[in-house]
């Protein structure tokens, strides 16, 4: 047991974090215990994209875990924290990009493998950023087992991954429309799409007829509506809906497509909506998905007319070179120019861009790979109905993961980048074969290697086994510690994580990859408005530690809000949380400048316990279960509520004060057991503490008497029967109740603490009446009276305040500082109110529904609350009657 120097008069995060988290590492208590005989828990980081610093998500996200991992270590669990980062493709490398285009780079000058060493480079200087930043949180990461979504052992799983579900025919290779990013020239999934509303406007365009001669309610044309006018070099088809009547007879017939002169067909097809526009659209195969459909069911040609930087092509015409929205502006004046605009109607739609790189997306005509998902997502589906299942937490989470798989697509995930997991597939340069496998054909010089890499979540996919060894099922981590316990993540990524690791977990572990999916919402500012650049309402968790520390920081994420809430950051939250940490500080301060050299965390012979310490001890104890049992069930802000009340109120306003009576008195014994109980009370609430406030907690457990190295894996406190004591609680409450009613009605006509008053107290039962008299050195301490009188005889003076409390009416005379009318309006008041707590607990009592379902230690407290109310309304509507026949 070594003790740490004094503590400063207040608390400051400064002298208090720095060096702590290097001196856990260099000890390796965030290593797992590696005893057998523990239960192992195990958590997988969701991994940071190697973009760049973490944000204040990152920071509520990880919290979380770490409170989770420190409270299961203290608990005795043999726990892993797997740290690890994700190479996170196609938003890593539009960052180099735009840092090397500031040089006048782009990567085609460099060439791939020069390229991808820029983007290794970049990730190192990150990843040191990002592992700075864990430290700075103090997260207990086992560092020993860093993975990242690039290394050697991971890449094997994904080749493993790939190359298994391409033999079983759930991979493929095909011509389809995908979302495009012109930008950063790849494709993209539907998720990674994100929809904004623009400006724009519907073309009202004339197709006239190949037949001069044709006519269609009087005019040689037809009117096509259309968004996009830069894709109609690429129409093929007009269609119209079999079942409307309105076109029967142009079904078959040919129009002119305007400006190039090519004869399309109008056919009829069930996806038309004869209610939408004019009930006739232009099929485009090559630039839209409903329309490729269109064109396979009837055999239609497919005209590209875009390039992958979306300028236009050679079969764009005289567009050819044109950026696509110039090209627009050039379609639409030759539209007008030569009389094929009938009308142009602005509008406002929604518009699909790309989420990493914000460009508008185009859908594209592409061979891209794909990956069969609905026997993946049925399989997924199937196991919810298991005892296997994943729980969301919470529940209604599992309806989001349930539609999305349920009306699943095929998932893209070839992308047409640099930096990534290069798809293990080869074409033969004669022949056109193509070859798959973990490992590079043998003839390797006549074959060469798809250019595509996989998209970033399809190795995340893999993360929560991948990391543990597999595909190497005999590894000892992915024995014991696979599948984890908990994942923490934010409920906007379900589709594009949570899904695929469970549906590919099942596929090739047979397992789920965790038992319980813990979802927190959004950290927004204090107007409710999500955090953006472009808002410049950012805040950098760093700037928030350097200024209040992390242990703030990490209270306020964790007491914030409730499971799957946002959260509304703000600096007068912080400015609570650091007030909060402080009074910790002072409290703990007190205690320990209080004890002797002999004193210890342990508790002195029960016979010796006064009320005030079996009351403590008490509360100590509920607090200890309620906080456990809020932590398994993930409600951290409750949990924090119930610690905030404890130590504030309990401990802090209330036993610390009272002790202070023992500390100055003569009684050397007393003033010794109290010492112990201070001791082993504050104790007990750091190890309570220290999975949310890991720094200041273990700083004053290092000052103070203490056995062991230190917190990080200190005992967890348990609930001790022994110390369950419903009866002093309810003694301790009376006395509070006394003393707070005391200080109110002192604090009504200004009367300050330090004036001496008489006080008497008319007691309704034996026990409240020993209660007062037991404690008259309490009272004396905290209501000081001139005077004191205890009996059940009291009868009330006139000029008296009153204040009717659990089982007495306290009368306080102050003389000429009562006005009667005042008094009696005060009372009338506190009647009203006490007629609503009675009615309200009647009706809550008479409900069937409560009385049946509800626990039955809350009906009987309702129960008990009621006679209560009853007693107290009883008692003031009597004094009311008294004071009213005084004035009368």
């Amino acid at each position: 047991m070594t003790k740490e120097i004094e503590m400063s008069t207040k608390y400051d995060p400064s002298q208090v974090e720095p060096g702590r988290y290097e001196q856990w590492v260099e000890a390796g208590f965030f290593k797992p215990s590696g005893d057998p005989k523990a239960k192992p828990y195990s958590i997988v980081i969701p991994p940071p994209n190697v973009t760049g610093k973490l944000h204040l998500g990152h920071a509520w996200d990880t919290t979380l875990q770490d409170m989770l991992i420190r409270q299961k270590r203290m608990q005795g669990f043999d726990t892993l924290w797997l740290p690890g980062m994700d190479h996170a493709g196609i938003a890593t490398q539009a960052k180099v990009e735009a840092r090397l285009a500031e040089e006048g780079i782009s990567r085609y000058d460099l060439g791939r493998e020069k390229f991808v060493a820029k983007v290794w480079e970049w990730k190192d200087e990150y990843a040191s950023i990002i592992k700075q930043q864990w430290a700075k949180l103090g997260l207990s990461l086992d560092y020993s087992r860093e993975r990242f979504t690039l290394d050697e052992g991971l890449s094997k799983a994904v080749r493993k991954v790939f190359v298994t579900l391409y033999k079983k025919g759930l991979i493929y290779r095909g011509e389809y429309i995908i979302n495009w990013d012109p930008k950063a020239r790849t494709a993209l999934s539907d998720i990674e799409v994100i929809h904004k509303d623009d400006k724009g406007a519907f073309y009202h365009v004339k197709y006239p007829f190949v037949d001069e001669s044709q006519t269609f309610n009087g005019k040689h044309y037809i009117e096509i509506a259309t968004t996009r006018p830069e894709t109609m070099m690429g129409d093929v088809a007009v269609a119209v809906n079999p079942k409307d009547e309105r076109y029967k007879a142009l079904v078959g017939k040919e129009v002119v497509l305007p400006l190039q002169g090519r004869h399309i067909p109008i056919i009829a097809d069930q996806y038309v909506d004869p209610e939408f526009g004019t009930g006739m659209v232009k099929i485009t195969p090559a630039h839209d998905p409903n329309d490729f459909e269109v064109g396979n069911r009837h055999n239609l040609e497919r005209i590209n007319t875009m390039n992958e930087d979306a300028t236009m092509n050679e079969k764009a015409g005289k567009y050819c070179g044109m950026d696509r929205f110039e090209a627009r502006e050039a379609i639409v004046k030759d539209l007008q120019d030569q009389g094929y605009m009938l009308n142009i109607e602005p509008i406002v739609h929604s518009v699909g861009h790309s989420e990493r790189t914000g460009v508008q997306v185009e859908a594209r005509l592409s061979t891209q790979w794909f990956v069969k998902m609905k026997p993946l997502a049925q399989a997924a589906l199937k196991n919810q109905q298991t005892d296997d299942a994943v729980s969301f937490v919470p529940e209604r989470f599992e309806k989001t993961f349930t539609q999305w798989m349920e009306n699943i697509h095929d998932w893209v995930i070839s992308r047409q980048l640099w930096w990534g997991h290069q798809i293990p597939a080869w074409y033969h340069k004669q022949t056109g074969e193509i070859y798959v496998g973990e490992t590079a054909p043998a003839d390797i010089e006549n074959w060469e290697q798809e250019t595509d890499v996989l998209d970033t979540w399809f190795s995340s996919a893999l993360w929560p086994f991948s990391t543990m060894g597999w595909p190497d099922t005999d590894s000892k981590d992915y024995q014991r510690y696979f599948p984890t316990n908990t994942l923490v993540t934010g409920y906007d990524i379900i589709f594009f994580w949570v899904s695929r690791m469970i549906f590919q977990s099942l596929e090739f572990t047979g397992k789920r990859p965790f038992k319980h999916v813990l979802l927190h919402g959004l950290i927004r500012d204090e107007q409710g408005r999500k955090m953006s650049k472009s808002l410049g309402n950012g805040i950098d968790p760093m700037d928030v530690i350097d200024k209040y520390g992390a242990d703030a920081l990490r209270w306020f994420l964790s007491t914030g809000s409730t499971p799957g809430q946002d959260v509304r950051f703000s600096y007068t939250k912080m400015d609570a949380a650091w007030n909060f940490i402080n009074k910790i500080w002072n409290a703990s301060r007190f205690v320990i400048m209080n004890l002797d050299d002999d004193t210890k965390a342990q508790l002195p012979d029960q016979s010796e316990w006064q009320l005030a310490d079996k009351w403590i001890l008490s509360r100590l104890n509920n607090t200890v279960k309620e906080v456990t049992r809020l932590f398994d069930g993930f409600e951290f802000g409750e949990a924090g509520r119930a610690l905030y009340n404890f130590i504030w109120n309990d401990f802090c306003d209330w036993y610390i004060e009272m002790a202070k009576e023992n500390l100055s008195g003569d009684d050397q014994q007393l003033k010794h057991n109290t010492q112990n109980i201070l001791c082993y009370v504050l104790d007990q609430t750091l190890r309570l503490m220290h999975p949310i406030m890991p720094f200041v907690t273990e700083k004053i457990w290092l000052t103070m008497p203490h056995e062991g190295q230190s917190l990080v894996t200190a005992k967890y406190p348990v609930k001790n029967p022994a110390f369950d004591n419903a009866d002093a609680e309810k003694q301790m409450e009376k006395l509070i109740d006394l003393i707070k009613a005391v200080r109110n009605k002192r604090s009504e006509v200004n009367a300050p603490m330090s004036s001496a008053i008489d006080l008497l107290i008319k007691t309704k039962d034996d026990d409240t009446k020993a209660v007062f008299e037991n404690n008259i050195d309490y009272i004396n301490r905290f209501c000081h009276p001139k005077k004191l009188m205890v009996s059940p005889e009291v009868k009330a003076p006139s000029l008296a305040m009153t204040a009717v409390i659990t089982g007495a009416e306290v009368y306080i005379p102050l003389g000429d500082l009562v006005d009667l009318n005042d008094e009696v309006a005060r009372l009338e008041k506190e009647a009203k109110k006490l007629v609503s707590e009675v009615t309200r607990a009647e009706k809550k009592l008479s409900n069937e529904r409560f009385v049946a379902n509800a626990p039955q230690d809350v009906v009987d407290g309702e129960k008990a609350k009621l006679v209560d109310y009853q007693a107290k309304l009883a008692s003031t509507n009597e004094r009311l009657a008294e004071l009213k026949n005084e004035l009368n």
